[in-house]
């Protein structure tokens, strides 16, 4: 059997998923400016507001679509672009609300992403990246990167007076993939440097979590970890242990080490091994059918069992990675299981993309995610095994398959 994640026949099949996938959410762009929520056909659906969060993904995902060539990514990358200058954007207090509908607070998640959408666009040579992401970095650098704990605040209300105790490590994640973002997209080595100091945060205290990684915290980071009890499968912040946040960090620890000369931060890569194989033991079909469960508690019991599309994306993806950082057999072998699951259960082959959640018999299902809102997750996962650990995703498109 080939080694999937280096065949050049599989390689050819992302390719075409990656096409496939940027086809199916060229309804995105809203007339007004920014990117809408897709429903399970593709369709905007039009009863939600248009937000950051995917006005932001979907620039980063047509921003790759024009780096790679495609026809039609780079008029949806500048609507989304759109959005995020215009009618997202707080002019008079600066940084971005989280809809055109909510606008009384100002979330390092939303920050984290603009971020990262407008590295991704200026590195694709768009009109308006590189204004919105100076105008992002100081947003973020100003309010939302707190130097003295080498972590990220998490959300302000609309005027920036008053920040919330709440400390989380969700947006800190996404933070550190827009900073090694902007890292490979400016040559700014202090990205790297903050985006590092968080990992090292991470790895310490998944280490002392038996590399659970404990996602919410006080304004002092001491850790909260009966948070969210009572909502145990909040999209943003569940109780418990994130499955996939554990794939997805060892991914980004990956990125973050090939960014260093090599062998100088050689801890980054054992950390991720360890996140790795803790994800695999708690959450990868330990109920007796195929899957990631959502999350866990501290003992690594499954608490919510449905499986979201965007965990066996990161599964993907971290596969990909730790094969290509230690060329072991094991992570091709996950790699081969998560995409034969994901064709098996979660590629929609009649309407298109992925379904975005099943439950725990893998039957589509939508409680936490109604439709097919982006592409990022997806669109990431047919990537990861084609590029380099570094620069990231856009950099390196532009490098290797534009």
């Amino acid at each position: 059997m080939s080694t999937w994640p280096t065949s050049e026949a599989h390689h050819r099949w992302l390719d075409q998923h990656t096409r496939d996938l940027l086809a199916f959410g060229r309804r995105t762009a809203d007339p007004e400016g920014g990117a809408r929520w897709l429903g399970a056909g593709g369709l905007p659906d039009t009863e939600r507001p248009t937000s950051t969060l995917i006005s932001s993904r979907m620039a980063h995902v047509y921003g790759i679509g024009t780096l790679l060539g495609v026809p039609g990514s780079a008029p949806i990358a500048l609507s989304a672009l759109q959005g995020l200058t215009d009618r997202l954007r707080d002019p008079e207090h600066g940084g971005w609300f989280p809809s055109t509908e909510d606008k009384t607070v100002k979330s390092c998640y939303d920050q984290a992403f603009v971020l990262l959408a407008a590295a991704t666009t200026a590195a694709a040579g768009l009109p308006w990246a590189a204004e919105l992401f100076a105008e992002a970095e100081i947003v973020f650098l100003r309010r939302f990167w707190d130097d003295n704990a080498g972590r990220c605040v998490d959300t302000w209300n609309a005027d920036f007076t008053k920040l919330e105790d709440y400390r989380g490590l969700n947006g800190n994640m996404h933070a550190v993939e827009a900073m090694l973002t902007a890292a490979g997209v400016t040559g700014d080595e202090k990205w790297l440097d903050r985006a590092i100091r968080v990992c090292w945060f991470v790895a310490k205290i998944a280490e002392a979590h038996d590399w659970r990684i404990p996602e919410h915290y006080d304004r002092s980071w001491q850790p909260l970890p009966e948070f969210n009890r009572q909502r145990p499968d909040d999209p943003f912040k569940p109780y418990g242990a994130t499955v996939g946040h554990g794939l997805e960090w060892a991914r980004l620890f990956l990125h973050a080490e090939a960014a260093r000369p090599p062998g100088s931060d050689r801890w980054l890569a054992e950390a991720a091994a360890e996140l790795f194989d803790r994800a695999v033991r708690d959450g990868w079909s330990v109920d007796g059918l195929p899957g990631f469960v959502y999350t866990t508690d501290w003992s690594g019991t499954p608490v919510v069992r449905d499986r979201m599309h965007w965990v066996a994306a990161e599964g993907i993806s971290a596969a990909a990675a730790l094969h290509h950082r230690f060329g072991k057999e094991q992570y091709a072998t996950w790699y081969r299981t998560w995409w034969d699951y994901s064709a098996t259960y979660l590629l929609d082959h009649e309407q298109g993309s992925w379904f975005h959640q099943l439950n725990a018999e893998n039957e589509p299902t939508d409680t936490v995610w109604p439709g097919k809102p982006d592409l990022y997750h997806a669109l990431q996962a047919t990537l990861t095994a084609r590029l380099p650990l570094y620069p990231m995703l856009a950099p390196a498109v532009a490098a290797t398959l534009a």
